[in-house]
C-alpha cells in the first residue's frame, strides 16, 4: 500500500471503530468534512498539521494512521448514512 492508501485505510478504520461520521470527525479535528471524504477516497495529500488534528480527534498516535493492516484485515465498513451521535 502507498502512504496515501494506508492513511485512507486507517482513518476510515479508526473512525468507523469509534462510530464517528465524517462530519463528526471533521468537527472534532477542526477541518472541513469534504477533506475527510477526500482523504478516505485517496484524492488529496494531507498536511502534517491536519494529520495531527485527525490523530488527536481519533485519540491515537500519528504513527497509528500509517500502520499497515494485518494480513486478512478487511476494508472497514461504511457507516449507515445520517448523522451519528457525538461522543
Amino acid at each position: 500500500m502507498t502512504p496515501r492508501e494506508l492513511l485512507a485505510w486507517n482513518i476510515r478504520k479508526l473512525r468507523v471503530e469509534r462510530g464517528l461520521s465524517q462530519e463528526r470527525l471533521a468537527l472534532e479535528a477542526q477541518i472541513e468534512r469534504v477533506s475527510i471524504s477526500q482523504i478516505e477516497r485517496k484524492q488529496v495529500n494531507l498536511g502534517i498539521d491536519s494529520l495531527g488534528k485527525i490523530a488527536q480527534a481519533l485519540n491515537c498516535a500519528v504513527s497509528d494512521l500509517l500502520m499497515s493492516p494485518l494480513p486478512g484485515d478487511e476494508m472497514p465498513p461504511v457507516l449507515r448514512p445520517g448523522r451519528k451521535s457525538g461522543s
